[in-house]
């Protein structure tokens, strides 16, 4: 297949910048791609109702899990039960802080927010920065029932402001903070908030939860009233908005590129795999997304990756047929013929820090998705994953990278090593490049963004294929 043009490449970065843009959450990137698939006339399945008959071949489907994972599958046209499954999975969740439940404070006449830090990130990129709150709120309705609502205030409304080089000079040989104490932003000052929106109650930390004047803030933006609010999840963002930069527009400057990137790209990928009807009329597997949350913090929760979540999928998937002749182990046979592409960032060399990468094994932007090995599993990429990946790669034109950590390095991890060790699922660890990983304001290249949905629109499209002429068992 011809390389992708640069209008092609263009529109993908483009794309996956406004997708950032409308994600200040994983509640709200996971109600974009809701959105995104009903667009593209994708069925809506609900955990909590039988799937029996409801799944046929060609039909497209997703359903959602807590409002921040979501599982978005077609089925080919001749897929039977026992047939595999081409998976592409991601998360959709990134560091940053979230709410406490009581987070109320007042300190030296400004009202302050209690927060809680959620994974590994680099902190100090935080302070200085315009920061407002989005998330999920649970709302009481006129039946006495409740129901999920998002909200996202745009307004920059907190701050947490660094201390002045003057007041302390050891800042200058590096930079040292208390997380408790010193990431806990500013909301407001005492004399302004007591105009007419906190009591006085406000001048203790006594009282409500959470300030009056924030409370307020959320009930206007959802039109309900504050005695409404029955609970939320809530988290940190920075306000400035994903751009294309750099002075051939070659870089996408954002927040959450941990891992949206990845999260964009699978969802778009597989969409477009469609787009062939007699190849997907042909196709005897099932062609499958699956985004979690919680990878930033271990992924064991009920949502995230070490969870139920892909296996009862498959196995209802299985139990769906309306075929008697259905076989007792279908579930465990498609295990063995399905494969796992984990999809999550890997680190690019940095020019300023080129000795932290192994010689060998340094990924740049602009030059395609990274293939990411480790000898001890911290990736579960195996030369049979590889050789199938880089296979469709070639065959389409699209490069690929090859990332190993220094073994004087520790190595991170993804969900990859999780889901083929819980499954017996062959997996490979792959990854768009990105400098400042874990940063409130992360880059990546524009080029890799389209290179990833056309090497994830061909797997989809041609893995079944390939398989049938891979030995090993």
């Amino acid at each position: 297949m011809a390389s992708l043009s640069k209008a092609q490449l263009q529109r993908q970065a483009e794309q996956l910048v406004d997708f950032v843009n409308k994600s200040p959450s994983p509640f709200h990137a996971i109600d974009v791609c809701r959105n995104w698939l009903r667009g593209a006339q994708f069925t809506e399945l609900k955990e909590k109702r039988s799937w029996k008959g409801a799944i046929k071949p060609n039909g497209k489907y997703f359903f959602t899990r807590n409002g921040s994972s979501i599982v978005a599958f077609a089925v080919g046209g001749q897929f039977r039960p026992g047939n595999g499954v081409s998976i592409v999975a991601a998360h959709a969740d990134s560091p940053c802080f979230k709410l406490k439940p009581v987070s109320k404070k007042t300190n030296y006449g400004f009202l302050q927010v209690g927060v809680q830090v959620y994974g590994g990130g680099l902190w100090h990129t935080w302070f200085d920065r315009d920061l407002s709150v989005a998330g999920r709120v649970m709302v009481r309705d006129i039946s006495g029932g409740y129901s999920q609502r998002l909200v996202s205030i745009e307004e920059p409304i907190m701050r947490i402001p660094s201390l002045a080089i003057h007041l302390d000079r050891s800042i200058a040989d590096g930079f040292k903070y208390n997380k408790e104490v010193h990431l806990t932003p500013i909301l407001a000052t005492v004399s302004k908030a007591l105009n007419g929106e906190e009591n006085a109650d406000s001048q203790s930390n006594d009282g409500p939860s959470h300030h009056p004047v924030l409370l307020k803030r959320i009930a206007n933006e959802l039109d309900v009233d504050v005695a409404d609010i029955a609970d939320f999840e809530l988290c940190l963002y920075d306000t400035q908005r994903a751009v294309i930069g750099g002075i051939c527009n070659e870089f996408i400057y954002s927040a959450r590129l941990d891992n949206l990137n990845s999260s964009y790209c699978a969802i778009e990928g597989l969409i477009n795999s469609l787009g062939d009807k007699k190849a997907f009329e042909e196709d005897t597997h099932i062609r499958m997304v699956a985004l979690f949350d919680n990878e930033e913090v271990g992924s064991t929760s009920a949502y995230g990756a070490n969870s139920s979540l892909i296996e009862s999928t498959l196995r209802r998937i299985q139990a769906s047929s309306d075929n008697n002749n259905e076989s007792l182990t279908a579930f465990e046979e498609s295990i063995a013929n399905s494969f796992m592409v984990s999809s999550d960032v890997t680190h690019a060399i940095h020019p300023n820090y080129s000795e932290k990468h192994e010689v060998n094994h340094r990924p740049e932007l602009q030059k395609g998705p990274s293939i990411k090995v480790n000898a001890n599993q911290r990736y579960a990429t195996t030369s049979v994953t590889s050789t199938i990946l880089k296979d469709i790669a070639k065959r389409n034109g699209i490069p690929m990278q090859e990332f190993v950590v220094r073994n004087d390095s520790p190595c991170g991890s993804t969900i990859g090593p999780m889901l083929s060790a819980q499954l017996g699922l062959r997996t490979i660890d792959i990854g768009n490049p990105l400098l400042s990983m874990h940063s409130i304001r992360e880059v990546c290249g524009t080029d890799d963004v389209g290179m990833s949905v056309k090497l994830f629109e061909h797997f989809f499209a041609e893995f079944a294929e390939l398989d049938a002429k891979i030995t090993v068992d």
